[in-house]
């Protein structure tokens, strides 16, 4: 009984209400995403996160204290990738599938975070969207998730 009240306390403190958001923040949001649905907020050290629906998609927004928006994530399908960049992942990771993919924007800039997955390998890249050549793709983890690799 301890535990699940520990629980649902640290649940609720995650959470902030419109009360517990910088005005800033909230004037900044408002302006921006005015047709924003079901809006929650998270309050971190040094940033406020909205998660909210922004037409039919779930959107992540992240603020500091001074109403700048310092970037905005979204899940997205493999289908709404830029054709460039649907083209490089069907000819250089054949055999792979999308297991996980999100669009980042900051500053007029959009990247995507892709995870890539066969039956030994996971990889998971971040491709600029003005991807050039596959050189432009930054690897930041490879991990093997079959005993096989370590025959």
């Amino acid at each position: 009984m301890i535990v699940t009240l520990a629980i649902a306390v640290s649940t609720l403190s995650a959470f902030a209400s419109d009360e517990n958001v910088n005005q800033k923040v909230l004037e900044a949001f408002n302006t921006e995403f005015t047709s924003a649905k079901e809006v929650e907020w998270t309050v971190g050290t040094d940033y406020y996160k909205a998660t909210f629906n922004y037409n039919g998609k779930y959107v992540f927004a992240f603020y500091n204290d001074n109403g700048e928006l310092l970037g905005l994530t979204r899940y997205i399908q493999p289908a709404d990738l830029p054709l460039a960049l649907q083209n490089n992942l069907k000819k250089n990771y054949e055999g792979f599938w999308v297991s996980d993919l999100f669009e980042s924007s900051k500053h007029n800039e959009t990247n995507y975070y892709i995870t890539l997955e066969n039956a030994d390998t996971k990889i998971v890249s971040l491709f600029p969207s003005e991807l050039k050549t596959t050189s432009h793709c930054l690897i930041i983890c490879l991990l093997y998730t079959s005993d096989a690799a370590d025959e």
